[in-house]
């Protein structure tokens, strides 16, 4: 495996039977980038994620995060990352403050200082119950068990659906300063917004096959306009990809009483990966 990527994915196979999981995936992230991990749901992005960490077992292929095997040298590789899962579960009668040094001393750390930096910065009521915390503090717990021992990597799946766009930013701002100080990220995420704005790179998979791997630059560049025409009277709405002085052509024979050309919505861009 080539120390100089952070993951590296080879022909991954994780076969359910009927159900789908992921096939002959190979995939390379660098280190030092902010990779985007984008598929709709049941794409298999969780599935990869998990077979990474050794969570579950693969049929087929081989995997490396930061040059070790994930299957011969778990228990490093768990050493040198921060996961955080979809859904963010704790004993429910403990305080966070007490899950907080549970999750470092499982990692025999001192974090008290990077966990009051980032309970201040997400915050966090180190003194509330689980079972008293929303949906979204909870996130935030399991972003700050994630982060405080600064792992060389994080892999996150999903992490900011249930936090506030306020929680959102600072989560982002918190994953570029980890960033300057060398850590990797790899991002699994529904929200191409963020994609957009934080990834330099992203790979796109469905039906639990990668479809593509670029910047995300080159993933979202695309020649295609929106279109909204009033014509004869009639309201449409329309992506078009083809030459506008066709279109224009196209609309001599009608009365046109408004016309408005912008560019497609980041989620229209994407849409021709996702669907069939």
């Amino acid at each position: 495996m080539n120390k100089k990527y952070a993951i590296e994915i080879n022909n991954l196979t994780k076969n359910y039977g009927k159900a789908r999981g992921v096939t002959n995936l190979t995939l390379k992230v660098e280190k030092g980038d902010i990779f985007g991990f984008l598929g709709p749901n049941g794409a298999g992005k969780s599935t990869t994620i998990r077979s990474l960490l050794g969570f579950i077992q693969f049929q087929e292929g081989n995997a490396s995060i930061l040059g070790m095997d994930v299957r011969n040298k778990q228990k490093e590789v768990l050493e040198k990352i921060g996961y955080m899962p979809s859904e963010a579960m704790f004993y429910p009668s403990m305080k966070v403050k007490d899950v907080l040094k549970f999750a470092a001393d499982m990692r025999k750390k001192d974090c008290v200082e990077e966990s009051r930096m980032l309970c201040e910065r997400l915050e966090v009521h180190a003194e509330k119950r689980v079972d008293e915390l929303s949906l979204g503090n909870r996130k935030k717990v399991s972003i700050v068990c994630a982060m405080q021992h600064k792992p060389e990597l994080f892999i996150f799946d999903e992490p900011t659906s249930g936090l506030d766009p306020l929680m959102q930013a600072e989560f982002f701002k918190l994953i570029l300063e980890y960033n300057k100080q060398g850590a990797t990220c790899f991002l699994s995420s529904h929200v191409l917004p963020e994609v957009k704005k934080y990834c330099r790179n992203a790979a796109i998979i469905r039906n639990g096959k990668l479809i593509c791997t670029d910047t995300v630059e080159n993933l979202t560049k695309t020649s295609a306009k929106r279109i909204r025409v009033v014509k004869d009277g009639v309201e449409e709405d329309f992506v078009f990809k083809g030459n506008l002085n066709e279109l224009f052509a196209g609309f001599a024979e009608h009365d046109i009483s408004d016309i408005l050309i912008e560019e497609p919505e980041l989620d229209e861009i994407f849409m021709h990966y996702y669907e069939k």
